[in-house]
């Protein structure tokens, strides 16, 4: 089983970018996509992969803005959008999908670079989220969160540490937060599992050259529960080609969804 991530900075733009083009030789089983910007009434079927069964959760606060879709080979058991925390719930940043005692979410969690509010919101939402968490990891199924979390981990998911540690996504509080989940509570990050000491991001600012620089951050995940962590097998970071300013993550998992 291989499952995809993007953050896709609208879909519409990563669309006219070639990633519909580029997805089917990727052989992913299910797809997660952050970011649509878009209204699923707004998109026809230039949006919608062939041989997929897509599913979107879209933003209720305000038009254009976040969003998340998910996209299988297989169609699901069900589809959940809520998690029962309307200033989170109402911008569109959670989607699961579950085949038997299996789940996949695209999670989009929010940034705090525009401001105070907004960095007051994402502690907010990870004081929560935590709750969310745990329920799951003692719920008995297993699951893989996709998404953009916008926290990098450690001096290895950034290229410049220092000049950083002041900035959201960077931030101690932040780190502290992600990185229990990992350490103490048990959510597998997959990549830093497959991958120990390497040094690859996910994500460059569009201001100067960062990409040409590879200046980058390591912002997007698929974390799981403890059971799927002897599935792992491999793991890619799309660098190129390029359909946003984050690239598309990909996980091998020893698991048939069939």
């Amino acid at each position: 089983m291989r499952i995809l991530t993007l953050n896709a900075n609208g879909i519409r733009s990563a669309a006219r970018k070639g990633l519909f083009e580029w997805l089917p030789a990727q052989q992913a089983d299910v797809v997660c996509v952050q970011e649509t910007k878009a209204q699923e009434a707004q998109l026809d079927a230039a949006h919608r992969p062939a041989g997929y069964h897509c599913h979107w959760h879209d933003a209720r606060s305000k038009k254009g803005y976040s969003g998340v879709a998910v996209f299988s080979r297989h169609a699901p058991d069900s589809v959940l959008d809520t998690l029962g925390w309307e200033p989170f719930d109402c911008e569109g940043r959670y989607l699961e999908v579950r085949f038997g005692t299996l789940s996949v979410v695209s999670l989009y969690l929010p940034s705090g670079s525009s401001g105070e509010l907004r960095q007051g919101f994402k502690f907010e939402v990870m004081a929560w989220f935590s709750g969310v968490l745990d329920g799951w990891l003692r719920s008995g199924r297993e699951y893989v969160l996709c998404g953009d979390w916008n926290i990098v981990r450690s001096a290895l998911d950034i290229k410049n540490w220092k000049s950083n540690q002041k900035n959201s996504g960077c931030l101690p509080e932040e780190r502290a937060w992600l990185n229990e989940l990992i350490e103490q509570r048990g959510w597998v990050d997959t990549y830093r599992t497959l991958k120990p000491a390497a040094q690859e991001y996910t994500w460059w600012s569009n201001r100067g050259a960062a990409y040409a620089n590879d200046v980058g951050w390591r912002i997007d995940y698929q974390l799981t529960t403890p059971g799927m962590r002897e599935r792992l097998r491999a793991c890619r970071v799309h660098r190129s080609p390029r359909f946003s300013d984050h690239a598309p993550y990909a996980v091998d998992y020893a698991m048939d969804l069939r």
